[in-house]
């Protein structure tokens, strides 16, 4: 397989394309219940408590696959894995509509989380093998961050689907699209412009684990690991469940200002992924520099906000959502870290390692920002401001652990490349520029 396959540009941006597709499509099935919380209450008669398990039960779903979806897209191809996800996602989404009780409407999540989890790894996978080696780390993070442009569709359209056409026929009508998305794909997308189908060697059990422990054992893939365990949770935190009332309860903005700040998150995301594409190219020396930069405004501008007196003005807010949109793009310079640390042939197991660190991270904010709010105000329907600012702080026990193990293993790196450069050898893939 080659990695500069110069003589299809057409051809590429036609593949990157349409598993772009596919990929917003996914976000847009994992983002639908954003806007139908009350309906969902009122349809399977559930607590607040039980609609958040939808969530987190995606989370759980997402993130405990990512190393099984990484070696079956090194055995089986994109295309292979990318059919099956539309699959499965769309099923999942269909019974999601026709679901009448709370059981079945988890059971329908899980198959959500499992088709979106097969996505992503996917379209890193067809971006490597299709692009030359320097477009690499500008169309890896475009592809992150124009997929969420998913999430913004769910939007209005649900909203306006939901109200019009009521629950089972919006939901219906969203997993009918991945019908289109299915012969897109098996028209048009090869995995490599060589091969419609690219087939790794049949692996026994033994052999499988022996892959996935060479990838762990590369000192890059664990940086890779905790640069993205470490950056996207903050985003993660504010923009699936906890932005909204953070917003409205502890800086007592009104709703509209909440949604419009929410919606300037996703924005500047979206923004962010052709700047750190292009730096990352362009310095892959500093690429771990850049993602602690990235951590350490991060850290301040929420101590600014959580310390204020009072409420925090208005600009203060915006800075904090601007900053807070770093958090996802910067999650991505952990991928190009294990592209450059692994064979080609482990790439996607090794992306399905690292992309497990933010989706645990992005859990447990979750989770202890819940945690937190329920000891300080037990019993309370209405969380107070002190709560928040404390249930908030438990992001500092995140990024202080993310902090030290991606210290920990740049400083690794930096010894074996020493050591490697003594010897005159150059075995090594690319780990020199993550040593910094």
């Amino acid at each position: 397989m080659s990695n500069e396959p110069g003589s299809v540009p057409g051809r590429r941006y036609t593949v990157w394309v349409v598993g772009l597709l596919v990929y917003a499509l996914a976000v847009f099935h994992r983002s639908s219940l954003a806007v139908a919380g009350l309906a969902a209450t009122d349809r399977f008669d559930i607590s607040a408590s039980q609609l958040a398990s939808f969530t987190v039960l995606q989370l759980l779903v997402y993130a405990s696959m990512q190393i099984p979806v990484g070696l079956m897209v090194d055995r089986f191809g994109s295309r292979t894995v990318l059919t099956a996800a539309v699959t499965v996602v769309s099923t999942g989404q269909a019974a999601f509509a026709f679901a009448d009780s709370y059981a079945l409407a988890l059971g329908a999540r899980v198959l959500v989380g499992a088709g979106d989890a097969m996505t992503f790894i996917c379209v890193l996978r067809l971006v490597t093998s299709w692009f030359p080696r320097r477009q690499v780390p500008l169309v890896s993070q475009l592809t992150g961050n124009l997929g969420q442009l998913g999430a913004l569709a769910a939007a209005a359209p649900m909203t306006w689907a939901l109200g019009h056409l009521g629950w089972t026929r919006a939901y219906l009508g969203g997993a009918l699209v991945g019908l289109v998305a299915l012969v897109l794909l098996r028209v048009l997308l090869h995995d490599t412009p060589t091969q419609a189908h690219l087939r790794g060697v049949p692996m026994t059990a033994r052999a499988l684990a022996a892959s996935l422990a060479a990838s762990w054992a590369q000192p890059g893939t664990r940086l890779g690991l905790w640069v993205h365990f470490s950056t996207p949770f903050s985003t993660t935190l504010m923009g699936l469940l906890w932005g909204f009332p953070f917003l409205v309860t502890a800086e007592h903005v009104s709703a509209g200002t909440a949604s419009a700040l929410l919606s300037l998150l996703v924005a500047t995301s979206v923004g962010y992924g052709p700047l750190l594409g292009w730096l990352v190219g362009r310095h892959p020396w500093h690429r771990s520099t850049t993602a602690l930069v990235i951590v350490g405004a991060l850290a301040t501008v929420w101590a600014l906000v959580l310390l204020w007196p009072g409420d925090a003005p208005l600009l203060l807010l915006v800075l904090l959502i601007v900053v807070v949109g770093a958090g996802g793009p910067g999650s991505m310079i952990g991928f190009d870290v294990a592209r450059t640390s692994n064979p080609d042939h482990r790439t996607a197991s090794a992306s399905g390692i690292i992309n497990v660190g933010g989706f645990t991270s992005g859990l447990l904010a979750v989770l202890a920002v819940g945690a937190v709010l329920d000891a300080l105000t037990p019993g309370a329907q209405d969380y107070t401001p002190e709560a928040f600012r404390w249930a908030m702080a438990t992001q500092y026990v995140l990024w202080t652990l993310g902090v030290v193990q991606v210290l920990r293993y740049r400083r690794r790196i930096r010894s074996l490349t020493t050591r490697e450069q003594v010897a005159g050898g150059s075995s090594m893939v690319d780990l020199t520029p993550d040593a910094r």
